[in-house]
């Protein structure tokens, strides 16, 4: 595939990505990100422009920046500096994280703030909880010697929960990281909704939650997002195929 050709095409994932956040209600205004790397030798991303709603965002719309969030062929271009210190952080320490999603939803935000973190008491939270790790609260990110810290409390998880923050998902392409992220986000609006009914929640019994985990290394490794992404993109191109421009 012509580099070019290949670009296009991460950039219309990206963009198809944002979208999807947009539709579920998980976007915060402008003021979440999500990355992707670029195609080629050099150490480029893909990312929002500031300013744009999720809902806007298009492929050609998409702006094209280094590790240090300055625009490489957008010269007038804004991003948001403190959303890339997180996500430059995770693609200079691993390869495997060519997709990072980074959000501020109610729920995903509320269970971060919860000291139990997650709870292994649905099927959807035994699906992520082996692959997820935990970074405390430091501020907005504008601290670039926060990146270390992230990045080695991150480890090789595929998802995090930002202590009164948020949520993270990376994954070797936007389909992957998209449903690392769906799971984690539907997890923490079960939780939510179950620990506020008042009742004891029902435990699962030893061992099945590591059982779950370890049947669902499909999520993490790109084969189940590679399955569900072709549905996704029919559903967006029937809502409005506009993404792809």
């Amino acid at each position: 595939m012509a580099a070019e050709t290949e670009e296009l095409t991460l950039r219309r994932d990206l963009a198809a990505l944002y979208r999807l956040v947009a539709l579920e209600g998980w976007d915060d205004l402008i003021f979440t990100h999500i990355s992707a790397r670029a195609p080629g030798p050099d150490h480029h991303f893909l990312i929002n422009p500031f300013g744009a709603m999720f809902e806007e965002i298009t492929a050609s719309s998409l702006v094209k920046i280094d590790l240090d969030g300055r625009p490489v062929d957008q010269p007038d271009a804004v991003v948001n500096p403190a959303g890339f210190v997180i996500h430059s952080a995770i693609h200079m320490a691993r390869d495997d994280a060519q997709c990072v999603i980074h959000l501020h939803t109610s729920d995903g935000a509320a269970v971060s703030a919860k000291a139990c973190g997650l709870l292994p008491v649905t099927q959807h939270a035994m699906m992520v909880a082996g692959e997820l790790a935990y970074h405390g609260y430091e501020g907005i990110a504008f601290d670039l010697e926060e990146r270390e810290r992230l990045v080695a409390d991150l480890g090789d998880k595929h998802c995090m929960l930002l202590r009164n923050h948020g949520t993270l998902a990376v994954g070797p392409s936007c389909a992957a990281a998209w449903l690392v992220m769906y799971f984690l986000e539907r997890a923490c609006t079960m939780q939510i909704r179950a620990q506020g009914a008042g009742d004891p929640l029902e435990q699962p019994n030893q061992g099945v939650a590591e059982k779950v985990h370890a049947q669902s290394a499909s999520l993490f490794d790109g084969r189940a997002g590679a399955f569900t992404w072709p549905a996704l993109l029919r559903k967006l191109d029937r809502i409005d195929p506009s993404y792809r421009d």
